[in-house]
């Protein structure tokens, strides 16, 4: 089984780190370490120390740290443009595209989206997208945190500068035959459940997003970004 991976920034550099705080409470007291055995710690920039515990202290662990691995920055960077899902579904969503490579969240204030983020509550609700990213990197064993970004307008996405593809049920052109394009970032827009409205697809397509779909299935907003996001990771070869 994989080690278990916990999150330090910065990662110290030398033989020898020592993980408290949470994460150092979590793995010692929690997942209850023992001296001898392996674990990972990551920044959640790339760098991953794998490691095995040297001692345990009240509040944590000191680790030896036995190889270090650097993980560049993907190439196409995949982000997902999510509007904004209801109570759980939001937290399913960010979990799940996190697990399968997201490298970039981007909240989206869409017109048909019931909930609404405002001042100090939207701020809120980003850091807890942003906990729950960090959660699931860490289940996942990924080097990089998955980035939640500031609640975007439509005009905001729509002036990204990335190749926007989106997830549209009446768009004629599927994803998985899509010719993709040779680009820095590929953003996937996902509507929320009542669709991504006329005037929407409009201000994309004006700033040459090109709207594509799965299948048949109409999925809810929560799932259609990671299946997108699958068959996109397929396609590039991260899955390979």
């Amino acid at each position: 089984m994989t080690p278990p991976l916990f999150l330090l920034d910065p990662l110290p550099v030398g033989d020898t780190l020592v993980l408290v705080g949470d994460e150092g409470r979590h793995a010692a007291r929690v997942k209850r370490l023992g001296v001898g055995e392996p674990l990972l710690v990551g920044d959640g920039r790339g760098t991953v120390a794998s490691c095995a515990v040297a001692e345990v202290l009240p509040d944590g662990l000191r680790c030896s740290v036995l190889e270090r691995r650097v993980e560049g920055v993907p190439r196409p960077r995949l982000v997902v443009v999510q509007a904004l899902p209801k109570g759980e579904r939001a937290e399913l969503a960010v979990e799940v595209l996190t697990e399968l490579g997201v490298d970039e969240i981007v909240p989206w204030a869409a017109a048909r989206s019931v909930v609404q983020w405002h001042g100090p509550r939207g701020e809120k609700a980003r850091e807890k997208w942003q906990r729950t990213a960090a959660e699931a990197a860490k289940q996942s064993r990924r080097a990089w945190v998955p980035t939640v970004a500031p609640l975007a307008s439509t005009a905001d996405v729509a002036h990204r500068g990335a190749a926007l593809l989106v997830l549209h049920e009446a768009a004629a052109v599927p994803l998985a035959g899509l010719p993709l394009p040779d680009a820095d970032e590929l953003a996937i827009v996902v509507g929320p459940e009542g669709g991504v409205s006329d005037d929407e697809l409009r201000a994309f397509e004006a700033a040459g997003a090109t709207a594509v779909r799965l299948g048949e299935p109409v999925l809810r907003t929560s799932t259609a970004g990671a299946a997108a996001l699958a068959v996109l990771s397929a396609r590039l070869g991260r899955w390979a």
